[in-house]
């Protein structure tokens, strides 16, 4: 029997998906399994029994990485699943950046006492006029799930799109609209866009991306979009050159007091994913991630442990071996199924970074001395017994 916990609420169609294998319990101490959806990890005690985290989400923010990596804890997160309901309400934001929407439903309510509210709007709505997005630039930075679904559906709109991604992948080159004119330098997109949405990970190398240097090469009638991560845009910066008329509009899914209620920010409260099919949707790849790797081993979607599959065992037995990305390790877990007399039917090894993970298929099934052999081996993290 698995015991799992939720930290956050999971929707019941990814949680009606566990076998009578699987166990809910509510003390993380006892849980093999976690997932989570924006609660803070970080300062929580990870349990030995702990096996794996999913994320019902992409960012990990929240995840210790570096620390479920060293415990042999496996993170996964659940990328594209929430990308329909990101790339909606990016799509809104435009609108709503440059058709003074919000602004005119204010109108409307203070002036909701007015009897003749039919005739006066006929001039009052002037105030509100705004352009249109169709003929307008729009850069796209980082053609991850949500960049390239957000690029198609601008093309779709009959807007000229530049995208950016240095780490571009082949999948996302395949679905990418062929109209999407793919440029090598962000500042390209910065200089050249009347629209700038941004869909990269937070990391350091990403932190305050959209810089105040940034911010000064772009055009007075620029609007900057944020739905990915705050940290990524220089928030001070921004709203300088808002007050100062260097930029038109930002536009940004993560309040905060810099931005709440500042001139020329249009700010969301975190709407992104907010939608009941992107949470029926993490919530399913979630729990199917757990187990796929509960039961088979294979790792899909993992932030810090390679992707690794070998479909479902089919031989006497499987083991995983999660261990530190070191010169000789695989000879020597071939050499602990050689001193037992047991042959090796298929294996695989994958590495990330300091980390590998490691699959191994046996002719016979695994024994208690095998085990010990293989966390004897200097590296090993985590030896678990798949079947």
């Amino acid at each position: 029997m698995t015991k799992y916990t939720c930290l956050n609420p999971i929707a019941a169609c990814g949680l009606d998906l566990f076998s009578d294998n699987y166990e809910k319990v509510d003390d993380i101490a006892d849980a093999e399994a976690i997932l989570v959806r924006s609660a803070q990890m970080h300062d929580i005690e990870l349990p030995d029994s702990l096996l794996a985290v999913a994320r019902a989400g992409a960012g990990v923010n929240n995840i210790p990485l570096d620390k479920c990596a060293s415990k042999g804890v496996v993170v996964f997160n659940t990328p594209g699943a929430n990308a329909n309901g990101v790339k909606e309400l990016v799509i809104a934001g435009m609108l709503l950046s440059c058709r003074d929407i919000v602004g005119g439903i204010g109108w409307v309510k203070d002036n909701r006492d007015d009897g003749n509210i039919n005739k006066t709007v006929e001039k009052a709505k002037k105030a509100f006029a705004g352009t249109e997005i169709m003929g307008k630039t729009l850069g796209v930075i980082g053609l991850g799930a949500i960049g390239v679904r957000v690029a198609n559906a601008a093309v779709a709109l009959g807007m000229k799109v530049m995208g950016y991604d240095p780490y571009l992948s082949v999948n996302a080159a395949w679905n990418v609209s062929t109209q999407v004119m793919h440029v090598l330098s962000v500042d390209e997109i910065y200089k050249e866009c009347d629209f700038i949405t941004i869909h990269v990970p937070l990391m350091d190398a990403t932190r305050k991306m959209v810089s105040a240097e940034a911010i000064a090469s772009m055009k007075p009638n620029a609007v900057v979009l944020n739905f990915a991560r705050d940290g990524l845009v220089d928030e001070e910066a921004v709203v300088a050159a808002l007050k100062e008329g260097k930029i038109k509009k930002y536009v940004v899914d993560f309040p905060t007091p810099t931005t709440a209620g500042a001139e020329g920010c249009i700010v969301i409260p975190h709407l992104g994913a907010s939608t009941a099919e992107s949470e029926d949707n993490c919530a399913i790849m979630a729990v199917d991630e757990i187990r796929d790797f509960i039961e088979n081993g294979n790792i899909t979607h993992s932030v810090n442990f390679p992707d690794c599959n070998m479909g479902v065992c089919s031989t006497a037995g499987r083991v995983s071996v999660i261990h530190r990305n070191v010169k000789n390790t695989i000879t020597k877990y071939a050499a602990v199924m050689g001193d037992a007399g047991i042959n090796i039917s298929d294996m695989t090894n994958k590495s990330k970074g300091d980390y590998a993970y490691s699959l191994i298929d046996l002719d016979e099934p695994v024994t208690d001395e095998i085990i010990a052999a293989l966390k004897a081996v200097e590296g090993v993290l985590k030896v678990r017994v798949i079947k």
